[in-house]
């Protein structure tokens, strides 16, 4: 008997009445329903979720922010009526308790009264974390609380960016202000430098003025020491000094005409001195006002430090990222505090100029009110030598007149000569303190624009833009190998493959396995099994077309490789039909039961709708084994236009499937030859 006449008479058996007719159509939809009703189902869920009923239930009462009224909850309120991603219904916090308990609401989203006032409460010192409630109900639907996880981060997340966009543009302001506030103190530092630099080259010029006014002091004291020295016995010698009397007197009246300017020139640098000292002393005032205002602006580095590290811990950025916004800020902090410690100790050195300023002008008051006395002695020495010059008696007379006056020069002449040496002193002082005073100005000027250049120089966009950036600092850029349309088309791989099991395990309800009366007469096993096997394959790949229509045609999925796809499904159908086939041969009825044991087996190894490596490890040896795995992973990557390398190894794999399965049918028939009765050609429904 030919296989082509087996499968005629089989299929003529089937559609041999009308009952028969209609249980093989009955049979054959099952699959192409199951398929179609459930893909058709559940085409796209997650675009239906407007129409999950989800309570919002806002208190919140508002807070205020930098003076102004804000209520972040209506904000969020009003954010999620827009975007409508749930069917979100505003009610009260009673409605809502009783609506999820009795199944109206899916879950509610509640904001409560302090809402706003702890997302306002990081400009303050007792930051507060808003808490936004999330109230499911499993009963209701288990997934139902997958989506509402979900939907409550992208609430969480959307607020939060929206506090760390607020909160790192306030960050950025106040660098604003601080680069704004460095910038006059860097103009203000240009100008102690200009001005230092002009005192140190006065006090130079200063220096060497009473350097040599010292030089001159000093002579003119050796010479009168030396003639207060010679006159002491001029008494006893008045006569000796009268052979020198005339030279006396010339010497003493160009003494007299070098030194009559001399009390004003003594006034003149009394006069510069008190100005130096003046200047020096309204110099000191305004350097110990600038160092208390840098002293202040220092005190305050750590407060804003720790006012930065508090609105950080409020954003969503990384430990590393808000560690590179705390290092700028420590250097900055650190600029400021060097040029605080440089500021300090200049003030110190130009309050020491001060002193020693206010010494020397003391000093040339000194020199100014003895240099009166010095002229009029010298006069009287001069008018001394006049009357020695006109007689040695008369000298003699006035010799101890002549002789205090002469003590009175040298004494006036010491005082000079200490005098200008304190001013020399005091002037080489005041050049050094403003030397130094001209280079810590300079260096002050170089930390502050040092620090200033480390200070972002943003406009209010750019602020703007770097606040963005930071409270959302990473965006998430997908792209897919292969991408399925929906929800529908990315579960149909899984469901398609399960109909093919359950098509071809409802038809062997009817079908027989084996034409017994094919065996006993004929005894060609070969012959039987494959007809026995080609039956089922044919319907089977009719129920396939019929899914595949379904599929393209009524429910729209996109498939990468149509002839591909619907070649692999007939031959999935056709393994399948073949393991069956092997069950019934070998265990009859009990071997119709297993198939249906191996599909619930199959189903959870599969891999259809989680992924297989989540699986125990038992069942994911099952996966890798089991044919249903194969099916699943080779539609995919055919409707998906995916690797057709491994879409040709499933296929593989299922041939071997198919080649091992007849194999084992063709030994069951052959076993059965050998044990045939004449009971057995009596025909039977179910083999």
């Amino acid at each position: 008997m030919k296989i082509l006449t087996l499968v005629s008479s089989e299929l003529k058996r089937l559609t041999a009445s009308s009952m028969a007719r209609l249980a093989l159509v009955a049979l054959m939809l099952v699959p192409i329903l199951y398929a179609g009703l459930y893909l058709w189902a559940n085409n796209d869920p997650y675009g239906n979720l407007k129409d999950v009923p989800v309570a919002l239930v806002v208190e919140d009462t508002g807070s205020t922010l930098d003076g102004q009224p804000v209520n972040y909850g209506d904000q969020v309120r009003d954010q999620l009526l827009d975007d409508a991603s749930v069917g979100w219904q505003v009610t009260s916090a009673e409605d809502a308790e009783a609506g999820v308990r009795d199944g109206r609401f899916d879950f509610i989203l509640s904001l409560g009264p302090d809402f706003s006032r702890a997302l306002t409460s990081a400009s303050g010192n007792a930051p507060t974390q808003a808490v936004v409630t999330l109230t499911t109900n499993d009963t209701n639907s288990f997934l139902a609380t997958t989506i509402a996880g979900q939907v409550a981060e992208k609430v969480r997340a959307s607020i939060t960016e929206k506090v760390g966009k607020q909160a790192a543009l306030t960050l950025l302001d106040g660098f604003a202000t601080v680069r704004s506030n460095l910038t006059d103190a860097v103009d203000g530092a240009t100008q102690l430098t200009d001005g230092a630099t002009s005192a140190a080259d006065g006090a130079a010029t200063l220096a060497q003025g009473t350097a040599s006014a010292n030089a001159g002091a000093t002579q003119l004291d050796a010479g009168l020491q030396q003639l207060a020295a010679g006159s002491a016995d001029l008494p006893s010698q008045a006569s000796a000094l009268n052979d020198g009397a005339q030279q006396l007197n010339s010497g003493l009246q160009q003494l007299q005409s070098g030194s009559a300017d001399l009390p004003t020139q003594a006034n003149q640098l009394n006069d510069g001195a008190q100005q130096v000292a003046a200047g020096n002393a309204q110099l000191s005032d305004a350097s110990t006002q600038l160092a208390a205002q840098v002293q202040d602006a220092a005190d305050q580095v750590p407060a804003a430090r720790a006012d930065i590290v508090d609105l950080l811990n409020q954003t969503s950025l990384t430990d590393e990222q808000k560690a590179a916004i705390l290092a700028q800020v420590d250097q900055v902090g650190t600029a400021i505090d060097d040029g605080n410690a440089l500021v300090q100790s200049t003030n110190q050195k130009i309050g020491a100029l001060a002193t020693g300023s206010a010494e020397l002008a003391a000093g040339t008051q000194k020199l100014a009110n003895s240099a009166p006395t010095l002229s009029t002695g010298i006069a009287s020495a001069a008018s001394g030598g006049s009357q020695l010059a006109t007689g040695t008696q008369q000298l003699a007379d006035s010799a101890p007149t002549l002789t205090n006056g002469i003590a009175s020069a040298a004494s006036g002449s010491s005082q000079l000569a200490a005098g200008t040496q304190q001013l020399q002193s005091g002037a080489d002082q005041l050049s050094t303190g403003l030397g130094t005073l001209e280079t810590g100005a300079g260096t002050l000027r170089d930390g502050l624009s040092s620090g200033l250049d480390d200070v972002p120089n943003q406009t209010a966009a750019q602020r703007e833009a770097a606040a963005q950036t930071i409270s959302d600092p990473v965006a998430l850029d997908t792209s897919a190998v292969t991408k399925a349309s929906n929800y529908g088309a990315g579960m149909a791989p899984f469901f398609i493959s399960l109909a093919a099991w359950i098509g071809i395990y409802a038809l062997f309800l009817i079908v027989k396995p084996l034409s017994r009366r094919a065996i006993t007469a004929f005894k060609k096993p070969f012959t039987a099994t494959t007809a026995g096997w080609a039956t089922p394959a044919i319907l089977g790949a009719l129920q396939m077309v019929t899914v595949f229509g379904i599929i393209t045609l009524a429910l729209g999925y996109q498939v990468e490789h149509g002839w591909g796809m619907l070649g692999f499904m007939i031959l999935t159908s056709a393994t399948f039909a073949t393991i069956i086939l092997a069950l019934n041969i070998l265990l009859g009825s009990v071997g119709q039961f297993l198939g249906l044991v191996l599909m619930v087996l199959q189903l959870v190894t599969a891999g259809g709708t989680f992924p297989w490596q989540t699986l125990p490890v038992p069942l994911q040896v099952l996966h890798t084994i089991l044919p249903m795995s194969h099916a699943v992973d080779g539609i995919r990557q055919l409707m998906y236009g995916g690797n057709l390398a491994l879409a040709g190894a499933d296929a593989g794999a299922l041939a071997f499937w198919l080649i091992g399965a007849l194999l084992v049918s063709y030994l069951g028939a052959r076993r059965l030859t050998r044990h045939r009765t004449l009971r057995d050609l009596r025909p039977s429904l179910i083999g």
